[in-house]
């Protein structure tokens, strides 16, 4: 018999990471590095889980690893949809925007096929030093995992969450100026597609109702269900044309709801704007096209990239310019920054005078 202490050695025993520990619980590897370190965010369910499986496997944490991703990569993520005009825009200016101040930007793009948890994970494993998230789902358990990691913005809705930072457009303005510019044409029946769906739908159907009550019009409040989408918002127009008595105008939750709108009220031979006015919302490429001709609620991308930009690097305690500080911390403390942009009204010519109910 070979004595064991003589016996050639066998292949080395690969050692365990956080990903075996990940996929051993069909959880995400960021909530496992967040349990791993101690950080806050996972529940306690979810810290005994993983630390029994990381027991159970032999993890050992790996201190060259660690010191590798303590390093500065410069690198800012952004989670969106690519099916957004605006959020398209606003990632487009950023690039160009965080280049100047010597940052790069690593995109997860959002569609039905991948949502909030796999996009931030796919950007916390390119390393990122800080992101932000266009309207992401409720309960995401990778994005709280990475806000024990990183600083996390969220764009594109408020936060119900009174420490999380959050630059948005000033919705209420915006649609009080829609309001306003209508009530100025002689509309009374404004009818507001949207409300559907998750934020910002609700919201901005909750600041229509709001313009509406300051116009004295509180008792014509009509919203019509409709999430931002094209076809959500056909359908709403169909809605609206079945009725015996239609609105003289509409104000969408989206341009994009307003697009498919305009799509449905030109098949059924409604003239835009002579029976029936039309406003969108974000005044993307979609609105100033000939076809469309939209007018619609201004979002300023220059605005919401600078203020994001300079959230974001803030909390990294960099510089306008990027430059770091001195004594730079992980994250800057502070209270949460809750910024409106600006917001205001483009008039094109789907909107009119109101036509006459004699």
């Amino acid at each position: 018999m070979t004595d064991p202490a003589t016996r050639p050695p066998g292949p080395a025993r690969r050692l365990p990471t956080m990903k075996d520990v990940a996929d051993h619980l069909g959880v995400s590897r960021q909530l496992v590095s967040l349990v791993l370190r101690g950080a806050d965010g996972p529940s306690a369910e979810s810290r005994e889980r993983i630390l029994a499986a990381a027991r159970e496997l032999g993890y050992r944490p790996n201190a060259s690893a660690r010191l590798l991703r303590q390093s500065s990569t410069r690198t800012l993520g952004i989670a969106f949809s690519l099916g957004n005009a605006f959020q398209v825009k606003v990632v487009e200016r950023l690039i160009a925007v965080a280049g100047e101040r010597g940052y790069r930007m690593a995109l997860a793009p959002i569609h039905a096929g991948r949502g909030t948890d796999e996009a931030v994970g796919s950007l916390m494993e390119q390393r990122v030093e800080a992101l932000a998230v266009f309207n992401p789902e409720p309960g995401s358990e990778a994005l709280a995992a990475a806000r024990g990691m990183v600083p996390v913005l969220q764009l594109g809705e408020w936060s119900a969450d009174p420490t999380q930072d959050t630059v948005h457009v000033d919705e209420a303005t915006g649609l009080r100026l829609a309001v306003e510019h209508l009530v100025g044409l002689g509309h009374e029946a404004i009818a507001f597609v949207g409300g559907r769906g998750e934020e910002p739908g609700p919201a901005r159907a909750r600041a229509y109702e709001e313009a509406m009550r300051q116009a004295g019009l509180g008792e014509r409040i009509d919203v019509v269900p409709s999430d931002l989408g094209e076809e959500e918002g056909a359908a709403a127009a169909r809605t609206v044309l079945a009725r015996a008595v239609r609105p003289t105008a509409l104000v969408c939750v989206s341009d994009h709801a307003a697009a498919g709108a305009l799509a449905v009220l030109a098949r059924a031979g409604v003239a835009v704007p002579g029976e029936i006015s039309v406003v969108g919302f974000d005044d993307s490429r979609i609105a100033a096209l000939s076809f469309h001709d939209l007018t619609s609620v201004h979002q300023d991308v220059d605005a919401t990239v600078e203020a994001a930009l300079g959230v974001l690097l803030e909390r990294l305690g960099a510089g306008a310019d990027g430059a770091e500080r001195a004594e730079r911390s992980d994250v800057v403390e502070g209270e949460a920054r809750v910024i409106a942009t600006p917001a205001h009204l483009v008039v094109r010519g789907s909107t009119g005078s109101a036509p006459s109910r004699g």
